[in-house]
């Protein structure tokens, strides 16, 4: 007697292959269900053993309403008197609908080190009254500009005064800081404050150091007296 094997490429495709063949041959033999009654139940327990297939995604939010969906997609949306838990049920517009599309820059940005968000920034800034918050608000637009110019170009030194003109550039003139300021740039922050953090650190790591050689050169001195 000869047996050949059967190849999957010869097997009815799966719909979706992450659940298997027995799933679908179940939800097949979900549709032969004459009975509504059995056939929900019978559909229930599939959705139960789905989710046992994937437990890590058994907390995710809507992951039962996401079986229920791919569940009558798997049916090819041809069951009848079976409904999902929260009444809904899926239909094959919904499941094929293509998302929206994202809205892409139609202006391009004069200079793209910087980016759109920087841009941005700059027309929120001309919006603002004139006064000390916008400028203000000038000097951190200028600060993270300077950050961004370094982080695309580290190889090249970055001067104050090419921030302010590409600054005076973007904002078209409405934006200009003082020749004489200076654009602290945003990293400098961080690099101070961790190092005063660690400054703290080791201090307070010596001062223990020395509080223990205090504290044992006490109980030596205990020792000898008592002997």
């Amino acid at each position: 007697m000869e047996h050949t094997l059967e190849y999957n490429s010869s097997k009815v495709e799966l719909i979706i292959p992450e659940y298997g063949r027995n799933v679908q041959r179940l939800v097949d033999h979900c549709k032969t269900i004459e009975n509504p009654e059995e056939r929900q139940v019978f559909a229930e327990r599939i959705i139960q053993l789905m989710m046992q297939m994937h437990p890590q995604n058994r907390n995710l939010d809507d992951y039962r309403d996401k079986l229920w969906r791919h569940f009558f997609r798997i049916a090819k949306f041809e069951l009848e008197g079976v409904m999902p838990p929260n009444g809904i049920v899926p239909t094959e517009e919904e499941a094929y609908k293509k998302p929206d599309i994202i809205g892409y820059p139609k202006t391009e940005a004069k200079f793209r080190h910087y980016g759109n968000n920087v841009q941005r920034l700059i027309d929120k800034a001309i919006a603002m009254e004139e006064g000390p918050k916008r400028e203000g608000f000038a000097s951190v637009i200028g600060s993270y500009m300077k950050l961004a110019y370094r982080t695309w170009n580290k190889e090249h030194y970055v001067s104050d005064d090419i921030i302010k003109g590409d600054l005076e550039r973007l904002s078209e003139g409405q934006l200009k800081m003082d020749d004489d300021a200076s654009i602290e740039n945003l990293t400098s922050h961080t690099s101070h404050s961790s190092s005063r953090n660690n400054n703290r650190r080791s201090s307070h790591k010596r001062n223990d150091h020395r509080n223990n050689n205090h504290r044992n050169n006490n109980r030596g001195k205990n020792t000898r007296r008592r002997k």
